[in-house]
């Protein structure tokens, strides 16, 4: 292999591995225990994960702020497209469509899907630990139903 062969395979692998991050993230929030154990896992110290309605800065706090959103909700399913990654040495940009669906709890007055289209963005970091989400974003591009009411 020449030296460009090896570079571009160790770039493919580096975007694999931040596509892997993203789709850990949205499995995650459907099934796993959101803990500081899983933030450590995905996130940096100072990341910064922006939703439609809030946003929270630092890996300190961020799996109960994680917890508190989905709360609203008694289950959810997030399904994201392949993403693209640019990697850049040792950080990353990446975009992928996510397509959400949330059940709202039993015995509200809302219809008991509310459905969300959003692009994703964000940025990954190469750690010591390895890469991780350094900016995480949602926008929404459309909705269906009705989102929670902000206590």
């Amino acid at each position: 292999m020449t030296s460009n062969q090896l570079a571009a395979s160790a770039t493919a692998a580096d975007a694999a591995l931040v596509g892997e991050l993203l789709g850990r993230y949205l499995l995650a929030l459907d099934d796993e225990k959101l803990d500081d154990a899983w933030a450590r896992s995905l996130f940096t110290e100072d990341a910064v994960v922006t939703f439609p309605m809030s946003r929270h800065a630092g890996r300190a706090g961020l799996a109960g702020w994680h917890r508190a959103s989905l709360a609203a909700f008694t289950r959810t399913q997030h399904l994201g497209s392949p993403p693209v990654v640019t990697v850049d040495g040792d950080r990353a940009a990446f975009r992928a469509n996510v397509l959400t669906t949330h059940v709202h709890h039993p015995g509200t007055d809302r219809p008991p899907l509310f459905r969300a289209g959003t692009l994703a963005s964000g940025e990954a970091r190469r750690t010591p630990a390895g890469w991780r989400l350094n900016a995480l974003s949602f926008e929404v591009l459309f909705t269906e139903g009705e989102p929670p009411r902000r206590t």
